[in-house]
């Protein structure tokens, strides 16, 4: 992860620093700055360890990149939402009741329902 950070902008803020903190602390927050970057890194790879060993073999099997919330674009998503074609509408299926009523018809019966008398 770069946060847009160039060897430019990094020199002007050490040279920043350098003016603000002076020669004299400027060892002192240097070394305390490498510190902290080495302890946020052991603890992203402790967390990286703990879960290949919670979810064993498939976690390599993960595809990460897939799982960036960076990769949804809300304007993507609507766009290809829109553009999307509508699903072909079926034919209504029948129920049963209407299929045997329907047969009744054509054969001249009468639909007749014992349980309604």
């Amino acid at each position: 992860m770069s946060f847009g950070l160039t060897f430019e902008k990094l020199f002007l803020i050490a040279i920043i620093a350098v003016i603000l903190l002076g020669p004299d602390r400027l060892p002192y927050y240097a070394s305390q700055l490498a510190r902290l970057v080495r302890t946020v890194r052991d603890m992203a790879n402790g967390a990286r360890d703990r879960m290949r060993e919670e979810m064993g073999p498939e976690f390599d099997e993960i595809d990460w990149k897939k799982l960036d919330p960076r990769q949804y674009d809300p304007r993507r998503i609507i766009r290809e939402a829109l553009i999307e074609e509508p699903p072909k509408v079926r034919a209504p299926v029948q129920s049963a009741y209407a299929q045997r009523k329907a047969k009744l018809a054509a054969d001249g019966q009468v639909p007749f329902d014992a349980e309604s008398t």
